[in-house]
């Protein structure tokens, strides 16, 4: 039972950080909170996913002559850690603009509470 934990772990830390990340958006009140929430959120999806791709004992996808290319099975599939590249840069690019979105908020109603705000602005 212990060696299945422990051969895991990477799916465990996956929905501990995807717990921590639902939890910051549905429960907190502040908008900084929650876009941190949501960030967290984008993070466990991303591990999971180069989770899934990696392979005990496999080699990067370039031509080793001494690992025939029939036996596709010793090689890594680069595809999905290309995408979640991808997915960070887009992250980390819409994650900058949600927090300027959020000084601009702040700096017209003085307030990133969510409640006050729907006060504020109705």
């Amino acid at each position: 039972m212990l060696e299945f934990f422990i051969g895991h772990y990477a799916y465990w830390l996956v929905i501990i950080l995807l717990c921590v990340g639902i939890y910051g958006i549905l429960f907190k009140k502040n908008l900084i909170k929650k876009t941190i929430g949501l960030a967290v959120l984008q993070i466990s999806v991303v591990i999971y996913w180069v989770a899934i791709a990696s392979k005990e004992g496999a080699t990067v996808t370039t031509l080793d002559p001494n690992i025939p290319v029939d036996q596709v099975a010793n090689y890594l599939n680069p595809l999905t850690h290309t995408l979640m590249l991808t997915a960070i840069v887009v992250g980390v690019a819409t994650l900058g603009v949600a927090f300027t979105l959020l000084m601009a908020i702040y700096n017209r109603y003085e307030t990133l509470d969510e409640q006050e705000l729907l006060d504020k602005i109705q």
